[in-house]
C-alpha cells in the first residue's frame, strides 16, 4: 500500500485490516499496558481472526514464547485473539543452542526472567569462563543505569566475547513510566566494539521468525503486500517493517505517547514531527488499536 501524506490518523481499524490475510503485531504498549490488555485491541485482533486473518504476536519480551503466553493470559488478553507467539527471548536461546554455547555470563534478573534462564543450554560461570555475554535486562532496572555497566561491558570486550541480546529494545514503558531495558546495554557493548547478536526487532531475526510461523499456520507463503505490522514503537516495530519490506500500522498511545498525543488524541503535527524525514514509514497511525 501507498505511503500517504499526510499520514491518516485512524479511530477503528477495520477498513484497513481488511486489506491485509496476516499480521504481526506488537504486545506491550499495542495490546496491553504493562498491567492489563486494551479492550480495543482486543476486538480488533479476535474479529481480524473471525474474517479468516491470522495473527503473530511479535514481542521483545526476553522470555520463551510459553511464558509470554502466561503473562499475557494474566493480564487477561484473550487467547482467541492471537495464533501464534514469537518472543526474543526464543530467538536468543535458540541462537545460543545453535552457536553450541557450553558456558556464557548472565546480565539480567535471575527472578524475572527465570524462564529463559531454566530453558538455557548453556551453564552460566563467571565471565572470564564464559564463551559468551547473555542479556536479558539490567539485574535491577529500577535502581541501575547503563553507566553502572561500564566495567562489566568494557571486560567482555576486552575478552573478545559476543553479546547476546534477548531483548533489543532500549526502555519499556510501565504504565507510563520508562524501564532501561537490554538493548541499551547491547547498544553501549556495540559502541565499545563488541560483537552483539540482536534477537528480535527491528532486526531480521524477529519478522523473519514471524513469517515462517505464519507460513507454517497457513500452508502456504504469505506475500508482503499481505502483511500488515503493528506497533508502538518507531525505532523497534516501524523499522522492523521497513526493513522487511511490509506495512506499518503506528500505535501512538504507547512508548511515544509525550511525542505524538495532545490529552487522549493524536495530534497531526506533533506525528508529523515524529515521522519526519529519516523515520521508517507508516501507512497510518491511531492512539489506540480498536476495531
Amino acid at each position: 500500500m501507498p505511503f500517504p501524506s499526510p499520514l491518516p490518523i485512524l479511530t477503528s481499524s477495520r477498513d484497513l485490516l481488511a486489506h491485509y490475510d496476516v499480521l504481526f503485531c506488537d504486545v506491550w504498549g499495542v495490546i496491553h499496558d504493562g498491567f492489563r490488555a486494551y479492550p480495543g485491541a482486543m476486538r480488533a485482533l479476535t474479529s481480524f481472526r473471525r474474517r479468516g486473518g491470522t495473527v503473530v504476536l511479535v514481542s521483545n519480551a526476553p522470555v520463551p514464547a510459553e511464558r509470554v503466553a502466561q503473562m499475557l493470559a494474566d493480564k487477561r488478553v484473550d487467547g482467541a485473539s492471537f495464533d501464534a507467539i514469537v518472543s526474543s527471548g526464543a530467538i536468543a536461546l535458540d541462537h545460543i543452542a545453535a552457536m553450541a554455547y557450553r558456558s556464557v555470563y548472565v546480565i539480567g534478573p535471575r527472578d524475572r526472567d527465570a524462564a529463559f534462564m531454566d530453558r538455557l543450554t548453556a551453564g552460566i560461570v563467571p565471565m572470564r569462563e564464559a564463551q559468551a555475554i547473555v542479556c536479558t535486562g539490567l539485574n535491577n532496572d529500577v535502581t541501575e543505569t547503563v553507566a553502572d555497566y561500564a566495567g562489566v561491558l568494557e571486560e567482555g570486550r576486552d575478552l573478545g566475547l559476543p553479546f547476546v541480546c534477548a531483548n533489543p529494545d532500549l526502555v519499556v514503558d510501565v504504565g507510563g513510566r520508562h524501564y532501561v531495558c537490554a538493548g541499551a546495554l547491547g547498544e553501549a557493548y556495540a559502541a565499545l566494539g563488541g560483537e552483539v547478536y540482536w534477537a528480535g526487532k527491528p532486526h531480521p531475526s524477529a519478522y523473519e521468525t514471524a513469517l515462517a510461523r505464519a507460513e507454517a499456520i497457513l500452508g502456504a507463503a504469505v506475500p508482503k503486500s499481505r502483511i500488515l505490522a503493528i506497533g508502538d514503537a518507531i525505532r523497534t516495530d516501524l523499522k522492523s517493517a521497513d526493513l522487511a519490506g511490509v506495512d506499518a500500522l503506528f500505535v501512538t498511545a504507547g512508548i511515544h505517547r509525550a511525542e505524538t498525543m495532545t490529552g487522549a488524541a493524536v495530534d497531526p503535527e506533533k506525528l508529523g514531527r515524529a515521522l519526519g524525514p529519516g523515520s521508517p514509514p507508516a501507512v497510518a497511525a491511531t492512539a489506540y488499536l480498536d476495531w
